[in-house]
């Protein structure tokens, strides 16, 4: 049986450090400084999914923490779960550009991707390992 917690917030301020810099920087200068052009318009969508990984991803971490589960969760899990809320609201702000953004497409984006994520923990949790 795994035993060891899973893994301290502090080991991933770094790189959440890093992710926020470079994605809520880059976003702020893509804002001020360009027309909203093809090439900028699809630099937005990757520096917000980098500035909202990096924000989220030391409150994943905490709440692996604060509420433990089995399997015990590794690096690559909360990173995982990180980067789907990073990629979650992005595609929210592409379906409004071509007007086609409701609640019930919000709220079934959302439940797809938890679903997603539902479904490689329970992955996770069959293997079996003597």
């Amino acid at each position: 049986m795994d035993t060891q917690p899973s893994p301290p917030v502090r080991t991933f301020l770094p790189a959440a450090l890093i992710l926020v810099i470079i994605g809520w920087g880059g976003l702020i200068f893509l804002i001020v400084f360009t027309l909203p052009t093809v090439g900028p318009r699809w630099l937005f969508f990757f520096m917000s999914v980098l500035g909202l990984t990096g924000t989220v991803l030391p409150f994943i971490a905490y709440l692996h923490l604060r509420f433990p589960s089995k399997p015990v969760v590794t690096s690559s899990i909360i990173l995982r779960q990180a980067i789907l809320v990073g990629i979650y609201l992005p595609t929210l702000a592409w379906l409004q550009i071509g007007r086609v953004l409701t609640v019930g497409l919000a709220i079934l984006l959302a439940v797809g991707l938890t679903l997603l994520e539902v479904i490689l923990r329970l992955r996770e949790r069959s293997q079996w390992k003597p």
